[in-house]
């Protein structure tokens, strides 16, 4: 009796983190066809007129109170700087453990590495593989926010790793309520909840554990969500521009996201005084706040253009994306030394609806996945059906 209790207080605990993070951060359309979404100059207007509390000197200190100068937004090295800060700067990363079960639905997987949190996605995470000749980088996976190892990539570590590659994760950003996780991180899967910039460190040192391991001199990065923009930071902060040689990113808040206007909207309300970004940063965590448009993280991420020379960049956005909206945020454009590929996912695929939680369980990602890292062999592109929310083909 107690083994039945507790698994069912487990499914109901998954299936509740889920519901809220589908509250925070999808609202009630998420299965409609997108609406008309206001442009990034129209967003970025609404979120620059925002960007301060009208009002002078607050109280407190900028990065552990979460008040600070300027009302709530962050002075020194608080990394903030988009309204109060819930907690300190702080948690940490580790290595998965026990493999987990292959997946091929969202939906399973989220629930089962909530549940599950040190899980493994299957095909990484071998720390005798060495890259061949034909494959000569490692590639790293990194989840995104609210995910994990496991959860992140149940549908497509095992697929790279037949595919002939050396694959790697670990969850970065395990930070704790007061560490500024969020409500989330009371639920033992929810990880990339802590700031970005400690989450890039932790990269740097992965990557540098992997290069060492494997004796290669790059990685490929395949990342989605809030890994996309983190990866985004180490090339450009941490040293990482001289070790990434092609990163491929699904969803990723390279240009922050309105989160469905939560970030606009919280940031013209603070302009009256009201200060609705700390609040909203309790439930989403740092990581959260971080990636809205307009946040210092990412006018900072994007000061200098918005890639580096020599690494070349798969950028993926569906038009169904929740998060990542306008789902065109995710582009980039390319600077000197640098490539680009931007890709509407559901172009030349209609049926492929996948959404911003479903994108690493879309068979036709899978194989844009393996056609950024080797397009000799893997010249074709997979178009199937993949639907929102639940993902693998409609079924669990």
């Amino acid at each position: 009796m107690k083994t039945s209790s507790r698994r069912r207080s487990l499914a109901t605990a998954a299936f509740a983190g889920f519901g809220a993070l589908s509250m925070v951060f999808t609202g009630p359309g998420a299965s409609a066809a997108p609406a008309a979404a206001p442009t990034e100059a129209e967003l970025a207007d609404i979120v620059s007129e925002g960007r301060q509390v009208d009002g002078s000197a607050g109280t407190g200190s900028a990065c552990t109170s979460g008040s600070g100068a300027g009302s709530g937004n962050g002075s020194g090295d608080c990394y903030g700087g988009s309204g109060s800060s819930s907690g300190s700067s702080g948690g940490y990363s580790s290595d998965p453990g026990a493999y987990g079960p292959a997946s091929t639905a969202f939906l399973a997987a989220f629930a089962y590495g909530l549940g599950n949190p040190d899980a493994a996605a299957p095909g990484t995470n071998d720390w005798n593989c060495k890259p061949t000749d034909a494959h000569p980088r490692p590639v790293v996976l990194l989840h995104g926010t609210w995910m994990n190892a496991y959860n992140g990539y149940a549908y497509m570590g095992q697929p790279i790793k037949d595919a002939g590659y050396c694959t790697f994760t670990f969850n970065y950003g395990r930070s704790n309520m007061m560490e500024g996780g969020g409500l989330g991180s009371f639920l033992p899967g929810v990880m990339g909840t802590g700031y970005i910039e400690d989450s890039a460190k932790q990269t740097a040192a992965f990557v540098d554990r992997v290069l060492a391991a494997t004796g290669a001199d790059e990685v490929d990065i395949v990342a989605h969500s809030q890994g996309g923009s983190m990866a985004n930071h180490y090339t450009k902060f941490e040293g990482g521009a001289a070790k990434v040689d092609k990163l491929i990113t699904f969803g990723a808040t390279h240009h922050g996201t309105s989160l469905d206007g939560i970030g606009a909207l919280g940031r013209m309300i603070n302009n009256l005084g009201i200060d609705i970004l700390g609040p909203i940063e309790i439930f989403v965590g740092h990581a959260g706040i971080q990636q809205t448009i307009g946040s210092d993280f990412v006018n900072n991420l994007n000061a200098n253009g918005d890639t580096v020379p020599g690494v070349n960049y798969t950028v993926v956005g569906t038009r169904y994306d929740e998060v990542t909206n306008p789902y065109d945020l995710t582009f980039l454009k390319a600077g000197p030394g640098a490539t680009v590929n931007n890709i509407t996912l559901q172009d030349g695929c209609e049926q492929d609806v996948s959404d911003h939680l479903t994108l690493m369980y879309s068979p036709r990602a899978l194989s844009i996945v393996l056609r950024a890292l080797d397009p000799v062999q893997n010249p074709q592109l997979t178009c199937a059906f993949n639907p929102w929310l639940i993902g693998g083909g409609g079924s669990l």
